[in-house]
């Protein structure tokens, strides 16, 4: 506010000094110039008079001559001040509209409201630094699990964007250079309610001042970067960086993983995906046969190491090695858009095809000549822009891989469940037949939509209701859990996924295991079997209910009549 009031004075120092010059002037005018009464007597206007005349007579307000008829001296005079007053006005107001377009005074003012607007926040957000194709997919994810956001952008368009946007939450949003601490600061770096900042950005170089400066100016806040180069991921990894993604090696993983264990691959998707999207159908690429990989830049190298390493058979088409880089085995120069080139690449013999450019039109363009080449081929393409979505689902590929959407799911699946990254990594050490039979069990418990993900943690409510069910000899279970509080005999439609107590974490937990207070478990199922065992967790009625079968008086009045109940079976 300071600020502001500082640049509006300077800015109209000159105008306002102008008017009380003109002022001045006038009221010691009137003030010295006689005035005469019928009788030829002369009299003084007084100062106060003078100013009350002056200021009605300059606004044009016109109530007359007051206290007494002017001398025409005096008339003279106020003709002189009239246009002068005028004229001053004139000038003011026009700098006072200039002032109000001055770029300067509106940055400042947006500055200080959207400052007020983070200070009015009074619980946990998230900074988010980037509003493009990744931070726009977070924010709304965010504001539909009522979880607040701040917005920086150095993209004017992106602002505005986001304040037509209809989110469930207000997103406090501001045009700045996120590479500026003082910009971090004004968004609430500093903010105890900070949780987190995401540093999203297309820039690595920008993403890694962000994340430095986070560690630096909040410690104890969750840091989260996107980056695609292994250089700047080493340096991020080396000051503490929470949680670093690079898109292409994220894919690359993914590719590889369905190719070797595809039901792993499938419980990855399914558990992923928005619960307002359809199911995505199972992949399956092939395993055995020569792989085109159009593209030998970040991801055509990430994908190269990784299906190498799988002893998959590989060729490479790059326009401009000498640029990229040679990779390891064949490789032929060409575009990959000219069917000469495919053939070349011997894409008639070919099981899959990867068009990994950084350039869409040329994407499409190989797919498009492939599968007219080949009819048989397993399809990857990236789509750079998510502007020609339309485009690429037309082109009907196998996998679409959209490196902002990427970082974007695999962000939000960390804020909405931490644990599934955990239980993703012990999937992995088991057979690809474990994650088929869990696959199976998620087909027969869902319709068409995603299962729901969500995680409870076992709290004080919990804890005493247990507490008295022990003394009692009974032990609350994983299985009285999944009870269906209006009937035990019943289960609700979830599977717990993982059971974490302490550092200890096991996946898939026997339906017998103990619950203690305290624990995190991660689930999956219909979307009501969540506020179920809600209730179950936070009372203790229903809790003693699928625990032991007996249903609990819950009013005040029932449990005193069955209190005297007990009391007169006991005498008798």
């Amino acid at each position: 506010m300071d600020s502001i009031i500082f640049l509006i004075l300077r800015r109209m120092r000159t105008p306002l000094l102008t008017l009380i010059v003109i002022y001045s002037i006038a009221i010691v005018g009137l003030v010295l110039i006689p005035g005469r009464n019928p009788d030829g007597s002369v009299w003084h206007l007084s100062i106060f008079h003078a100013f009350y005349f002056v200021s009605y007579m300059s606004t044009t307000i016109g109530f007359g001559e007051l206290p007494r008829e002017f001398s025409d001296a005096q008339r003279i005079w106020v003709v002189v001040c009239i246009y002068a007053t005028v004229i001053g006005w004139l000038y003011s107001v026009g700098s006072m509209i200039a002032l109000l377009q001055d770029k300067a005074l509106r940055r400042t003012m947006e500055e200080h409201r959207f400052a007020g607007h983070v200070r009015r926040i009074k619980e946990d957000f998230y900074l988010v630094c980037g509003y493009g194709q990744t931070g726009s997919g977070l924010v709304r994810a965010l504001t539909d699990r009522t979880q607040r956001a701040v917005v920086l952008d150095s993209n004017p368009e992106r602002i505005d964007l986001l304040k037509l946007e209809s989110l469930h939450e207000f997103v406090p949003a501001l045009r700045a250079d996120v590479r500026r601490p003082d910009s971090l600061l004004l968004a609430g770096l500093r903010s105890p309610y900070c949780a987190g900042v995401l540093a999203l950005t297309s820039s690595n170089e920008v993403n890694l001042k962000v994340a430095l400066a986070a560690k630096l100016m909040h410690p104890d806040a969750k840091v989260i970067c996107r980056a695609d180069s292994h250089d700047v991921e080493a340096n991020m990894a080396s000051f503490g960086t929470d949680h670093i993604y690079d898109p292409f090696d994220i894919f690359a993983r993914y590719l590889s993983t369905a190719i070797d264990s595809p039901c792993l691959t499938t419980l990855q998707d399914w558990l992923g995906q928005l619960r307002s999207a359809m199911m995505p159908e199972p992949i399956y690429p092939p395993a055995d046969g020569l792989w085109i990989i159009c593209g030998y830049g970040r991801f055509g190298k990430a994908l190269y190491a990784q299906l190498a390493d799988q002893g998959v058979e590989l060729i490479v088409v790059e326009m401009e090695p000498e640029r990229t880089g040679l990779p390891p085995g064949p490789l032929i120069k060409g575009r990959g858009t000219e069917a000469v080139t495919l053939e070349q690449a011997d894409v008639h013999r070919a099981v899959g095809i990867v068009a990994g450019t950084d350039n869409d039109a040329n994407n499409l363009s190989i797919i498009m000549t492939a599968k007219d080449l080949n009819p048989d081929l397993f399809t990857v393409v990236r789509e750079n822009q998510l502007m020609n979505e339309e485009l690429f689902n037309a082109v009907k590929a196998d996998i679409l891989m959209h490196p902002s959407l990427i970082v974007a799911q695999r962000i939000r699946t960390l804020l909405s469940a931490p644990l599934l990254s955990e239980f993703v990594a012990q999937a992995e050490k088991e057979s690809d037949g474990w994650s088929c039979e869990l696959v199976s069990r998620i087909i027969a418990l869902v319709d068409a939509r995603p299962p729901m993900l969500w995680e409870l943690q076992v709290g004080e409510a919990f804890g005493f209701a247990a507490n008295a069910l022990n003394r009692q000899g009974h032990q609350v279970t994983l299985g009285d859990l999944l009870r269906d509080p209006r009937d035990r005999d019943e289960q609700l439609p979830a599977i717990c996924l993982m059971h974490k107590r302490g550092a200890r974490h096991r996946a898939l937990p026997d339906l017998g295991d103990r619950l203690c207070m305290g624990d995190q478990l991660l689930l999956c199922g219909r979307p009501g079997a969540r506020d179920w065992m809600q209730w179950t967790l936070n009372n203790p009625a229903v809790l003693t209910y699928v625990v032991t079968g007996v249903s609990l008086p819950r009013g005040s009045v029932w449990r005193w009549l069955k209190q005297r109940l007990n009391h007169r079976h006991e005498v008798a």
